[in-house]
């Protein structure tokens, strides 16, 4: 199923939602709250204002504002960092694990 236009082998779907990122590599368990952009089956961008290493492992989460859709929580490790502009990133997540 490779046919979209930019070769995905999973639609994107585009979101501007509030997540939470919790590093799991950080021995404090440190959360950040960011900007989910897009959401696919094996992946995520998030937008942050600071860079996050390259492969750390986090959790995300996305809540709902729905009572009957269930929030989102993701474990996935960081694959992509992109600075966008001044105190402004783009994560790239590669999604391991949805709870």
């Amino acid at each position: 199923m490779v046919n979209y236009d930019d070769k995905r082998d999973f639609y994107r779907m585009m979101l501007n939602s509030d997540v939470s990122v919790t590093i799991i590599d950080d021995e404090a368990n440190s959360t950040i709250f960011a900007t989910c952009r897009d959401l696919s089956a094996t992946g995520m961008a998030i937008e942050m204002s600071h860079p996050l290493e390259l492969n750390t492992n986090v959790r995300v989460n996305i809540e709902s504002s729905s009572a009957t859709v269930q929030p989102l929580d993701v474990q996935g490790k960081v694959v992509r960092v992109t600075e966008e502009s001044t105190d402004t990133y783009l994560i790239g997540i590669n999604i391991a694990e949805i709870d």
